[in-house]
């Protein structure tokens, strides 16, 4: 997410909490008083979301100095120091919640992406996150993925084809949604195809779709798909109930690319806590 981007979602996220003034604040600490906070872990985790946390008090103008902090992708523990720095205790208290909320939540994401791509090792298959993000957050989500060892999809609309069974209803068949599909787009963008059953997977592989979805597929069924599709050069991605318990078993089966919406919608926030010292 580009500087400017990041400091008007925070601000927004700011406005939304502080409102005309945080008045219990404003009444109990003196404008004068500066204060050292330092960032601990309460639980093992994957950090993401920094640059979010950092900008939370500098738009406040919490007037922050000797900052030191861990870097996005860096693993925790429970009761390591994440960061530590000094500022204006009004500025800290008040950006403290706004600030907390990104990057427990980030912290989340990538932690659990991380528990994900860790059930993947040694295998050639990478896990991938979904267009399944909370409005507005998708750039510091998709970054957090990314930080927890996860590999990107695509990012939004514009950038990727994936035809869906409704696209497939609406264009009257794989074969027709696909061809137009290629028809509409340049030559650099992949068209994929999500199928449900094995004759759909004919279908896709019969209108040279580029990369097809196995959605919702049994492993024994995912396996025989990845044998059709051998030799053929499309690439293979397992999507529908990818828990972290069943995720190495889709992974076995062949595929290249597990994709989990859970990385997003159902990712539990990482507990931390800041604490803070007059100076």
């Amino acid at each position: 997410m580009m500087q400017k981007s990041l400091e008007n979602l925070i601000a927004a996220a700011l406005l939304e909490d502080v409102g005309q003034e945080d008045v219990t604040t404003n009444s109990v600490v003196d404008p004068a008083l500066r204060c050292r906070a330092q960032l601990f872990a309460k639980q093992t985790g994957i950090l993401s979301g920094m640059k979010a946390f950092r900008a939370a008090f500098d738009l406040m103008e919490a007037d922050i100095a000797d900052w030191t902090s861990l870097e996005d992708g860096a693993a925790f523990a429970k009761g390591d120091r994440i960061a530590a720095f000094t500022g204006k205790t009004r500025g800290v208290l008040t950006a403290e919640r706004t600030a907390m909320n990104f990057l427990q939540h980030l912290s989340g994401v990538a932690t659990l992406t991380r528990r994900f791509a860790d059930e993947l090792e040694g295998l050639d298959c990478r896990i991938c996150g979904t267009r399944k993000t909370t409005p507005m957050l998708r750039a510091l989500e998709k970054a957090a993925m990314v930080h927890g060892g996860g590999a990107t999809h695509r990012y939004a609309l514009f950038d990727g084809v994936l035809i869906k069974e409704n696209h497939v209803m609406a264009a009257g068949g794989i074969a027709q949604a696909v061809r137009r599909a290629k028809e509409y787009v340049h030559h650099l963008m992949k068209v994929e195809v999500e199928v449900r059953d094995l004759d759909e997977l004919d279908q896709a592989l019969a209108a040279e779709a580029d990369v097809i979805m196995l959605d919702n597929m049994d492993n024994a069924t995912m396996a025989e798909a990845v044998r059709r599709a051998a030799g053929r050069g499309v690439v293979l991605e397992a999507s529908g109930n990818a828990s972290l318990e069943r995720v190495r078993g889709m992974a076995e089966t062949g595929v290249q690319y597990v994709s989990v919406g859970a990385l997003t919608h159902s990712a539990p926030a990482i507990d931390l806590t800041l604490l803070i010292e007059n100076t």
